[in-house]
């Protein structure tokens, strides 16, 4: 694809296609998105796309992710290469033409070194214009064609009979825009350089550990289950367990965390990340495709693979701009050749509109921009699903915080239980840790702590918003609110409600557990306040939008977490469905929402709001339910993620203005003979590069706490 009207060609062609349910074409990309019944023959669609002259492979991502730096780096040598020998042969003919004497004999010479100029490194724009006329369609390389071909030609027709010749003009149009091409494409590389520099994190090699030993083997060869050896300084291989060892790993490349993260056994890794201490032997669980690298890349590569909505403006122009301008073009030159009377005046001034009339930058405008823009968030543990977050977040004036694991840790450490005996303990232990819940494991370390051996539930549901029940030992354990243990007709609340009240005065989060149809005790958990929560509301505020906070904790505890982080407005004792119906009712006021979460209970709210934030450590729900995704546990990335979304913005609305306003600028400067061709190719090729340049900008973009 060579601009804009060829992406929207591709993409019209298979949009009609039986199956197809929906087709996206990213011209900077090189790629097209197609969502597709389950019956639908890929071979088709290819043969669909080889019709109208392109080419198209379907991608598989168990092959891995697409290196379009590389694609890129090759189009760069190609062009290159095609550039310097149009140079060569187009300079002596420029000199020739500005100095040279009008004779018969100069002509000649211009047109002897012209003519590899034109019909070899200007081969790529004849033969892909023929494609395009074959299925009676048109677009950039039509344009340039046909400008070219037309002040080739006139020159050899007439170069016997008048001296004006334009050889000159038809080598410098080829020459300086394939130097435009050679700059594009190394502008194109640049901008798809995350997901490269993504793909060069991981490791190629892995040390496998036997019954026979230990032997290196290609990463290719790991399956779920392999026991690996991870040497300090080396990358651990793929995601895995921790079986042995204690050391700390670098996951800043993923993450953006620069602090190491320390290691023991049974705590996760992730491939692409570096072993910084001792040594360890972990346990492949995610190999490949599956792994958290090939995730991150994956999700990059569709975010890059969508349009903003502000595209469809350009794609409507773009859609029968080369027709219209070819249209436009014969106008002109029938005017100046019976205003002037003179053929020269009418191809000279013809020529100039075709080449100044090129589309190419209207193409590159957007997905250039969304590719730099989401490239650079991957870079700082930001990951934007789609390209339409770009617009959203930019709008957003109200952020709903979660508290628990976004505003705080999440790691809540028991600060006092009412019962001290060894079965209660023992039985709501079991039941917590087996919910998964951040104060389960509160609750099952203070178990450990003192000395109690937990046993295994079953059985065990959570009741979203209010806690959790299960099996241990035969006996039937409830742990949570009071609305739990009623639902449970469980009696001997108001025998513990007097530890419960003092429990939250002291900020804590308390819940009642029994079993066998009584409430046997409370048990008070504390969350600790992230420290970059205070620095996140703030700039959330500098950056005009309202902070509020929505918890399913109680308000005592609520307040307390507010006043340190700065948030005034606060809902407690949230259900999932209520917190959904928080956000609904600021959207009915005109509010435009964003929520910040990371759990289940968070996933109708995530869904429900505007743009949806969800922490990448958080459930598996959370983040599918999320628009953007944290790749790190930083509230101060919610202010971040929605800044940079606003530069992407503003930087897309620059680039589709100046592409607007050069066509729109340009085309009459031509038309009425105020430009000649060799400016129209080299202004042409420079507004194709400077929108990619814009782009790039954005690669620049540092958070505020940087």
């Amino acid at each position: 694809m060579t601009c804009a009207t060829c992406a929207v060609r591709i993409e019209r062609v298979l949009g009609k296609q039986d199956g197809v349910e929906s087709a996206s074409v990213n011209l900077a990309g090189a790629s097209a998105s197609v969502q597709v019944a389950a019956d639908v023959d890929a071979d088709r669609l290819i043969a669909a796309v080889d019709k109208i002259g392109y080419g198209l492979e379907i991608h598989d991502h168990e092959d891995g992710p697409r290196d379009v730096v590389e694609m890129y780096s090759e189009e760069e040598s190609i062009q290159k290469k095609r550039f310097w020998i149009a140079a060569a042969f187009t300079a002596p003919a420029m000199i020739l033409h500005l100095f040279g004497p009008h004779a018969l004999w100069n002509s000649i010479v211009q047109g002897a070194l012209i003519t590899p100029v034109v019909f070899w490194s200007g081969w790529q724009y004849h033969s892909h214009a023929w494609k395009q006329a074959k299925n009676l369609s048109a677009n950039m390389d039509t344009l340039i064609s046909i400008g070219s071909l037309a002040a080739y030609f006139y020159s050899v027709f007439f170069m016997f009979s008048q001296p004006a010749v334009f050889f000159e003009t038809a080598g410098m149009i080829i020459t300086l825009i394939t130097l435009g091409k050679v700059f594009e494409a190394r502008a194109k590389g640049r901008a798809s350089s995350a997901v490269h520099r993504l793909l060069e994190l991981g490791a190629t090699e892995a040390t496998l550990l036997s019954e026979s030993g230990e032997r290196k083997v290609s990463i290719d060869h790991i399956v779920p289950g392999d026991r690996l050896v991870v040497r300090p300084g080396e990358r651990i291989p793929t995601d895995g367990k921790v079986e042995s060892g204690v050391s700390t790993v670098d996951e800043s490349m993923l993450t953006g965390e620069s602090r190491p993260v320390p290691k023991d056994a049974g705590d996760d890794v992730i491939g692409a990340t570096i072993n910084q201490g001792g040594q360890l032997v972990m346990v492949a669980t995610a190999v490949g495709s599956e792994t958290t690298l090939s995730s991150i890349i994956r999700m990059v590569e569709e975010a890059q693979g969508t349009k903003a909505p502000i595209q469809r403006l350009a794609d409507v122009y773009s859609g029968r701009f080369v027709q219209a301008v070819l249209l436009l073009t014969l106008g002109v030159f029938g005017f100046w050749l019976f205003q002037s009377g003179e053929l020269n005046t009418a191809v000279r001034i013809g020529v100039s509109v075709l080449i100044i009339a090129c589309p190419c930058a209207l193409g590159l405008a957007t997905p250039t921009a969304v590719m730099v823009g989401s490239g650079r968030g991957a870079e700082l543990g930001i990951l934007y699903k789609q390209a339409e977050v770009f617009e959203q977040a930019g709008t957003i004036d109200t952020v709903l915080f979660d508290k628990t694991g976004t505003l705080t840790t999440g790691a809540m450490a028991p600060r006092s239980t009412s019962h001290d005996e060894g079965p209660f303990l023992r039985l709501v232990g079991s039941l917590e840790v087996a919910s998964g819940h951040p104060i389960g494991i509160a609750v099952g370390l203070a178990a450990d702590e003192a000395g109690i051996d937990l046993t295994d539930a079953t059985g065990v549901r959570s009741v979203p918003g209010m806690g959790v029940v299960g099996t241990v030992d035969g006996h039937h354990v409830v742990a949570g609110s009071e609305q739990l243990m009623r639902e449970a007709e469980l009696t001997g609340i108001e025998n513990h409600r007097l530890n419960l009240e003092e429990f939250r005065s002291e900020g804590q989060t308390a819940f009642y557990a029994g079993w066998d149809g009584e409430v046997r005790g409370v048990i008070g958990v504390s969350d600790e306040v992230r420290p970059e929560s205070a620095a996140a509301v703030q700039r959330l505020k500098t950056l005009g939008v309202e902070v509020e906070m929505v918890t399913g904790d109680n308000q005592e505890t609520a307040e307390r977490v507010g006043a340190q982080v700065g948030i005034d407005t606060i809902y407690a004792g949230a259900t999932p469905e209520s917190k959904a119906k928080q956000v609904g009712q600021l959207q009915e006021k005109g509010k435009v929402v964003a929520f910040f979460g990371d759990g289940v209970n968070d996933a109708p709210a995530l869904t429900q709001a505007d743009l949806g934030l969800a922490v990448g450590s958080g459930t598996g729900v959370a983040v599918e339910a999320g628009d953007i995704v944290l790749l790190r546990d930083d509230p101060r990335l919610a202010p971040v993620s929605i800044s940079l979304a606003a530069a992407t913005l503003r930087t897309i609305k620059g680039n589709l203005f100046w592409a607007f306003a050069y066509n729109t600028i340009a085309i009459p400067v031509a038309a009425v003979g105020l430009l000649n061709p060799t400016i129209a190719a080299a202004a042409m090729a420079f507004s194709s590069v400077s929108v990619v340049l814009n782009a790039l900008r954005l690669k620049r973009f540092k958070p505020f706490f940087a």
